[in-house]
């Protein structure tokens, strides 16, 4: 028996747009230099009501950190595309009704189906990994959400209770969930501010002497500019993960440009290894670098991030326990589902990055599952920009223990964002290193979409 506020899934289409980046971004030894952004509308009956309810979704395609492989880039971001569209489709014929929880998770039990279909028709390689799934079937979830929200005139966040849903999360989790709602573990309201997590790449300059040529368009062109012009104080370095002399050189630098800008900022630090590590001792020996050499990084690192390679299935002998000791290690490409996360706890790792990038179902749950094992728990981009940057953001001002938000797509893409500056800007200039995350607390998803 279904409740008054179900909904029924009537149209599905999907648009595309593509930017290239102001200068090129480096992780986990890929280099990235420009970006297509997928956007999914959806419109959806409820009850008796001719209202004519629509939702939208939208996400950066990440085909370089989804699906590191041998072929083409061009290739595999044509190939989630097209992914993406036959999601929508077979969605779209099955005329799926009912809560968005119980929707995603029925489109869920069909998207690696899809997937396997549609390489046996290209005869790929390689099969399409369970990280670019989500990835292509992302949109359409948060379309779904949206949608729920703004046909019941309410933010999708608030209608995650009883009140709504037909199912608790012991559908989704097991047993020990029975009884419980994703409304139990998010805030009744989303936070006002959140301080902002700035990226510093591989290729990033650092000071003025850096720089071989400067692109004068208006905004920072080194970290130094940006820790000035925005005010940040959250730092997240990407590291190589196979050149420790390199990687303590780059931490032991960058804190030392911090220092001598505003020594009086309370700087925090993140290092992502975008799981290039050889070993554990390697980020064991690290820290005992970067202790020894600059204790203020030492002492500012507030999580690891990924350091071993994201398939935990066959490299048994990669575990994170020691490090684990001294900081929080956070699993990325690695979780993709509530098996994967009890795999990387086996593992040692103590804490989990959300992102609305592998679906907004998916991050409801994953955060209920954080939260009931006191795990760390963070939100990071996909280098969102536009739309997916205030979903991105909307999702971590309302998870209880979330301290910052990952956005680095005002540095890489600022192009990106400009659709949505008009009534959007703070969230995208930062000031005195925060976004008014209070901006986002209208229905549906929390903003309006722009096109």
């Amino acid at each position: 028996m279904g409740k008054p506020s179900d909904i029924s899934l009537k149209k599905i289409s999907n648009s595309s747009e593509s930017f290239v980046y102001r200068q090129p971004m480096k992780f986990g030894g890929r280099t990235v230099e420009d970006v297509t952004v997928l956007k999914t509308s959806i419109e959806v009956g409820i009850g008796g009501s001719r209202k004519k309810n629509v939702g939208t979704g939208e996400m950066t395609m990440g085909n370089a950190w989804a699906w590191p492989s041998k072929i083409p880039g061009k290739i595999t971001l044509r190939v989630l595309i097209e992914l993406a569209n036959r999601i929508a489709k077979w969605a779209e014929d099955a005329n799926l009704s009912g809560d968005p929880l119980q929707i995603t998770h029925q489109i869920s039990l069909q998207r690696e189906q899809i997937a396997q279909q549609f390489e046996q028709e290209l005869k790929l390689a390689e099969p399409i990994p369970k990280l670019a799934i989500l990835l292509a079937g992302c949109t359409l979830e948060a379309a779904i959400h949206d949608a729920f929200g703004r046909a019941l005139g309410r933010n999708s966040y608030e209608v995650m209770s009883s009140e709504f849903l037909n199912e608790d999360l012991g559908a989704y989790l097991g047993e020990e969930f029975t009884g419980k709602y994703p409304s139990d573990y998010l805030l009744p309201k989303c936070r006002p501010t959140l301080p902002l997590y700035h990226l510093v790449g591989a290729l990033d300059p650092l000071t003025d002497v850096d720089l071989k040529t400067r692109l004068n368009d208006g905004w920072p062109e080194t970290l130094e500019e940006w820790l000035h012009v925005d005010g940040v104080s959250h730092l997240k370095i990407k590291l190589d993960g196979n050149n420790i002399d390199w990687d303590v050189g780059r931490i032991v630098e960058v804190t030392r440009i911090c220092d001598r800008a505003t020594p009086e900022r309370n700087w925090k630090l993140s290092f992502d290894f975008n799981e290039q590590c050889p070993n554990e001792d390697y980020v064991i020996d690290l820290l005992e670098r970067i202790e020894r050499l600059s204790r203020p990084s030492f002492d500012r690192l507030q999580y690891i991030e990924q350091p071993t390679p994201r398939d935990l299935t066959t490299r048994t002998e990669m575990t994170v326990h020691r490090i684990s000791r001294l900081r929080p290690v956070v699993i990325d490409e690695s979780l993709t589902d509530l098996a994967s996360l009890k795999l990387a706890r086996q593992r040692g790792y103590t804490g989990i990055a959300l992102k609305a990038c592998k679906g907004h179902t998916e991050c409801l749950l994953m955060a209920a599952v954080a939260a009931q094992q006191g795990l760390f728990t963070c939100v990071q981009d996909l280098t969102c920009i536009g739309g997916s940057f205030l979903h991105s953001a909307s999702l971590a001002s309302r998870i209880p223990k979330v301290a910052a938000i990952e956005g680095n797509g005002r540095q890489y893409c600022p192009k990106g964002n400009e659709a949505y500056m008009k009534n959007y800007a703070p969230l995208f200039r930062v000031r005195y290193g925060t976004i008014p995350t209070d901006l986002l607390n209208g229905p549906g998803l929390g903003f309006e979409w722009e096109s």
